[in-house]
């Protein structure tokens, strides 16, 4: 099981760089819309989810009352925004080193206090919550670069900035 997930992963998380490394930190601030985040923290957010990989195989669950709507703080430079990513994604890969498929058929429990949020197979969380999670906040951010005219590079083949559209 493990082994179907791993090369979507790298092959996601070699996206996911391709695009924190175009972040200009010259538009931390900026954002499309009041309700939206800025765009530096919404890359910080990129980097921090693949670093939600190891909590998912490495804990039964989480436990998030108390910490509504927390994020950890945003980095200050575009380098110090890719080592927080690489960090992150060296110890998810760690983790899914060591993963067996049955801990990855295991159940995993987000809880606030009493209240359960979900519960389903650390394969699932991985796939609903880490990379569909990702790929939809990296979307997002391909979309805050191209508002801010900073060329989006390409993921599933070449960008429109690649061939020059």
């Amino acid at each position: 099981m493990i082994q179907t997930v791993v090369p979507e992963f790298d092959q996601e998380m070699a996206n996911t760089r391709r695009v924190l490394e175009r972040v200009p930190e010259d538009k931390l601030a900026w954002q499309p819309h009041q309700k939206s985040m800025t765009l530096w923290r919404l890359a910080t957010h990129l980097a921090d989810l693949v670093g939600f990989v190891a909590t998912v195989l490495e804990t039964d669950g989480v436990d998030t009352a108390g910490r509504p709507g927390q994020f950890p703080a945003a980095v200050g430079t575009r380098q110090e925004l890719l080592d927080r990513f690489d960090r992150n994604l060296s110890r998810a890969r760690e983790s899914l080193a060591r993963a067996t498929d049955e801990r990855m058929s295991q159940t995993w429990v987000r809880k606030r206090g009493d209240e359960v949020i979900f519960e389903m197979s650390r394969t699932s969380v991985l796939r609903m919550l880490m990379m569909n999670h990702l790929i939809h906040h990296r979307g997002q951010l391909t979309v805050y670069l191209r508002l801010n005219d900073v060329p989006v590079p390409g993921m599933y083949g070449p960008s429109a900035d690649e061939h020059g559209s």
